[in-house]
């Protein structure tokens, strides 16, 4: 008869801590990180120089043809959804193709002044 103690097994290695650090990196993405909504249409902003970035939350997208967009709406009402995002902050951010002509974001920039929309950031591309 034996009575010595059975060989003891290999402790096997624990998972449980890097499955709590996994966790922890997941919730620490998803926390610090931001979903941005995929822009409506193409947009290429022109070629300048500037001294800072746009800092204006709303953006107003507009197409090279004029069309407009701001939060899935498109036109005249998306300067109205425009207007009542904006009413905090009288600043908004245009996203304008390079292709815009002057006439057309002149007229857009009159329609924002009429909705109330008193300041405009345009987004450049530095060369």
């Amino acid at each position: 008869m034996d009575l010595t103690d059975p060989p003891r097994r290999p402790r096997a290695e624990s998972i449980v801590p890097m499955i709590n650090v996994v966790f922890l990196l997941l919730i620490f993405f998803l926390m610090t990180s931001r979903l941005s909504q995929p822009e409506p249409f193409d947009v290429t902003p022109p070629d300048a120089s500037a001294e800072s970035e746009p800092e204006a939350d709303p953006v107003l997208f507009i197409s090279a043809g004029g069309r407009l967009h701001f939060d899935g709406a498109e036109g005249d009402a998306a300067i109205a959804r425009l207007a009542t995002a904006g009413a905090d902050s009288p600043a908004v951010q245009l996203r304008a193709d390079a292709g815009l002509e002057a006439g057309t974001l002149a007229r857009v920039l009159r329609q924002l002044a009429e909705a109330g929309l008193s300041r405009a950031e345009l987004v450049v591309r530095q060369p």
